[in-house]
Formats: structure tokens, sequence, C-alpha cells
């Protein structure tokens, strides 16, 4: 009987072990093919991005959006393969050498109102981090398999959240946005 108990242990622990590997693995191949699609997009003129895999995490990627930028000094952007089969997209707007921050804004819930605004009108939502920091994000569910078109039309809207970020400047600091 002991023995019998112990088979079935077993059979339940290697069955239970198996799965966190084979999801992982999963997760190494959508990052392997995020991959890909970064590289390709991000040479193209209308995204210009060199993306690099972050070095705090295997499952990041990271990039910088410099060019055409009016209001913002760069949009920083943050690439994610999740643990739940999802890829979100964070971009920090970087202004006057920082990120936005709710807490250092000159009208914090005029801030916190336009984003919310914008979140209802904009293909991108906004959120601010637990720092505080500005950020406005997408996230891509993967249940219908690797959504490669969706991502680079993501990466080519990106670009698009400068002018808003010259909407928010009279809450950030008082100045009027540039056009």
């Amino acid at each position: 009987m002991r023995l019998a108990r112990f088979f079935a242990v077993l059979l339940v622990a290697l069955l239970l072990g198996g799965q966190p590997a084979q999801a992982q693995s999963g997760r190494d191949a959508t990052r392997e093919k995020l991959r890909q699609v970064l590289d390709t997009a991000g040479a193209r003129s209308d995204v210009n991005v060199t993306f690099r895999q972050s070095t705090k995490n295997p499952y990041n990627f990271v990039g910088t959006m410099t060019t055409g930028m009016r209001n913002s000094d760069n949009l920083e952007i943050v690439v994610s393969v999740t643990k739940s089969d999802t890829i979100g997209f964070r971009v920090y707007p970087h202004y006057k050498g920082g990120y936005i921050n709710l807490g250092k804004a000159r009208d914090n819930n005029g801030l916190m109102r336009r984003l919310l605004y914008l979140s209802d009108q904009n293909f991108l939502f906004w959120g601010a981090d637990d720092t505080a920091d500005v950020f406005c994000g997408y996230t891509v569910t993967l249940e219908s398999g690797f959504p490669q078109d969706a991502i680079v039309v993501i990466l080519r809207s990106i670009r698009n959240t400068d002018k808003y970020v010259g909407e928010m400047r009279p809450f950030i600091d008082g100045t009027a946005a540039v056009s």
C-alpha cells in the first residue's frame, strides 16, 4: 500500500513538474519570435528603434525612440513577454530629462484626469506604475497565436505618444504644447 501511494505521489509530482517547464519553453519560444519581429519592425523608417534584451529581466526588450519628438525628449519602450501568455508594451515618455511623474507634476489631479481621458480616446491606454511614472501601454493576448502584424501596428503607433505628451504639458509644468 505504501509503495502504491509513493508511486501515485511520484506520478503527480512528475506531471505537475512538467507543466512549468512546458510553460517556460513556450515563453522562451515567444520571446525569440518577439526578438525577430522587434529587429525587423524596429528597422522600419516609421519605427526606427533598436531593441535590446533587458539585463534585468530576460523576457523584456527595451528601446528608445528619439526621432521626430516635438514634446518629449524621447520615448522609452519596454516590451515584455509575460507569464500569462500576453505581450505587454509600456512606453515611458521622457520630458525635460526624466520621467513624467504624478508626484512631481504641477497639477497632478489635472494630469490624472488627462490620462483617463486619453485612455478613453486612444488606441493605447495610459497609466502610472508603482513609482508614479506615467506610461502608455498596450497588451496583446497570445490566445490565437503569435500576433506579428499587430505588434508592427503597435510599434508604428508609438510615435503618436509624443503628441499626447504635448497635451499633458500644462499639467506637468504649466507650458503649452508644441504643435
